[in-house]
């Protein structure tokens, strides 16, 4: 069990460990991304997933639209409508994740089988250390949505007297919500719901954190090895020794060396586009919905009250800033490879070496990217643009409001 454990520190690092990791998470939840994985689902993961689901539709889906629509009609609340309208669009945003995940199942497990395949055949140490800072993220990520999950959750708890999450949201059917059984089946329900919410949230996010955080590193790899190209054949050639001139024959075998490793780096760079281009397809509409939801949700937030949506916010904002990073320093990175590229010495290559060099500069023209339904590149430019809408949309709404 510990031994199990153990393989989702920083200790392991390797791709192998942290698609295992991933898929541990999410096996929980009935979706498989690895191919290799043949077992059946373990009779817990029917049960939780069974468990977490109806106290979801439940409570954020269910109750949270008779509330909006009918509920607080009875007491004309427009605060906690506006407060329980945010829990519920950003709630959706799991679930969409999880449709999505659904229907591009085969499509999912295609590209995990690509990647692991790329891996079996350039992995080295220099990527580790590469895909240590990508474990680190995703890990950092997947903690703080689980932890405002658990801080929402136990809020009440901390409270004299009996609370609710939402003190102000009276569960469909169970009125009076404070008295027994209906306290404690309105708790129960809540909790699970948070934690379908937070758990499939974040899971699916730090999956797609490492899949594109591999090619991320595959590119910063591959930087490091085209810019020392021309030393490494030398050293080769010359061993120790430090020349300026090369008879013919010498040439002739930097050249050799040199052809082998463009070929390699070629292969590597091509398969990384390929399985880069196939996980922006399939993730491109879930991030578009997710958007769209963050950007109400906060919205709803904002006009709710800061004072009552403290908990909530960094649930929407941790998830937008999240993939906006993943997609900027994926962007970064083909901007550190093509920049290596013209860093090659490749002035000293034979004609056939730098037409080579020349493929791949074209290659590297149009950078990998992540994109919200073809719409939006995730970038830091799309977060502010993002922000800069949510709060517009807000002050818009709120002197609409105040009128």
């Amino acid at each position: 069990m510990f031994k199990k454990l153990r393989k989702f520190g920083l200790g392991h690092c390797d791709f192998q460990s942290m698609i295992s990791n991933v898929s541990i998470l999410l096996r929980l939840l009935l979706i498989n991304i690895d191919k290799r994985n043949t077992k059946r689902f373990p009779l817990i993961s029917f049960v939780v997933t069974i468990l977490i689901s109806v106290g979801y539709f439940y409570t954020y889906l269910i109750s949270a639209v008779w509330y909006v629509f009918w509920g607080c009609q009875e007491t004309g609340d427009k605060i906690s409508a506006l407060i329980v309208f945010s829990l519920g669009v950003a709630s959706e945003i799991s679930a969409f994740k999880l449709l999505f995940m659904y229907i591009y199942s085969d499509s999912i497990r295609n590209i995990v089988e690509g990647y692991l395949n790329l891996d079996a055949k350039t992995r080295t140490q220099s990527l580790e250390s590469k895909l240590k800072i990508i474990k680190k993220r995703a890990t950092m990520y997947w903690c703080l949505i689980i932890s405002n999950g658990v801080m929402y959750a136990f809020k009440p708890l901390l409270l004299p007297g009996r609370h609710l999450m939402e003190d102000n949201f009276d569960l469909f059917g169970l009125d009076p919500i404070l008295e027994s059984p209906n306290y404690e089946i309105a708790f129960t329900s809540c909790a699970l719901g948070i934690f379908y919410t937070c758990y499939l949230a974040s899971s699916i996010s730090a999956f797609l954190i490492v899949i594109a955080g591999y090619t991320e590193s595959q590119l910063i790899v591959l930087s490091e090895e085209i810019k020392n190209l021309w030393d490494d054949a030398k050293e080769q050639i010359n061993g120790n020794e430090d020349s300026t001139s090369y008879t013919e024959d010498e040439t002739r075998r930097l050249n050799i060396i040199i052809n082998d490793r463009l070929k390699n780096i070629i292969i590597t760079h091509i398969t990384n586009i390929d399985l880069m281009n196939e996980v922006k397809r399939v993730f491109s509409g879930s991030i578009l919905v997710e958007f769209l939801l963050v950007i109400t949700s906060l919205i709803a937030e904002l006009l709710g009250g800061l004072e009552n949506t403290y908990l909530e916010m960094p649930y929407a904002l941790a998830q937008l800033t999240m993939d906006c990073i993943t997609g900027q320093k994926l962007i970064d990175a083909c901007d550190v490879f093509n920049r290596a590229i013209y860093d090659s010495k490749w002035e000293n290559f034979d004609s056939k070496n730098a037409k080579m060099v020349l493929l791949m500069l074209q290659n590297s023209q149009k950078p990998l990217c992540l994109s919200a339904g073809g719409m939006t590149t995730l970038s830091f430019v799309c977060l502010m643009s993002i922000l800069r809408m949510i709060y517009s949309g807000y002050t818009t709404l709120r002197s609409t409001i105040n009128e």
